[in-house]
């Protein structure tokens, strides 16, 4: 059982538009496990939960005993901590189930500036610009802090 750090982004290109979302997470061992995925066209709130998703769904696949998440997204860190009701019906099943699987882990959500969630943002741009690509491909990679600062823009 590990701890596991998450920076999560959704983003899309319009609103609604071609969507992503990128996932950086930080294992304790020093491994990195990026993810970028194209998820259809959506709007920006969707794809900032679809994002949280991928992050909850990963930590419960490695059994790992403690989840801290950061996103740039206030509106959704506050619905899922409580301090915003979810009363959007497209965001509402989305809530509901990241708070489902929040439960399987020692969970705790924060909202950090777009500047301290670059990595996270740049993997869902990448992600939206695919918009060419099936909803299901995507990118999981282990990447260490340098292949962000050699991307230079490139898919990673």
């Amino acid at each position: 059982m590990s701890d596991l750090v998450a920076y999560v982004d959704g983003g899309s290109h319009g609103n609604p538009g071609p969507s992503g979302i990128g996932v950086v997470i930080e294992g304790p061992d020093g491994e990195t496990t990026c993810i970028a995925k194209w998820i259809g066209h959506q709007d920006n709130n969707v794809a900032e939960y679809v994002a949280l998703l991928e992050a909850l769904q990963h930590a419960v696949a490695k059994n790992a005993r403690t989840l801290r998440v950061y996103s740039d997204s206030e509106v959704m860190v506050k619905q899922m901590t409580g301090e915003y009701s979810c009363r959007s019906s497209r965001l509402h099943s989305l809530n509901w189930t990241c708070r489902k699987l929040a439960r399987a882990v020692e969970f705790s959500i924060a909202y950090i500036p777009r500047e301290q969630n670059r990595q996270a943002n740049e993997l869902a741009n990448q992600a939206a610009r695919c918009a060419t690509e099936p909803p299901t491909r995507s990118v999981i990679s282990i990447c260490r802090p340098a292949d962000f600062a050699n991307a230079g823009g490139k898919n990673l």
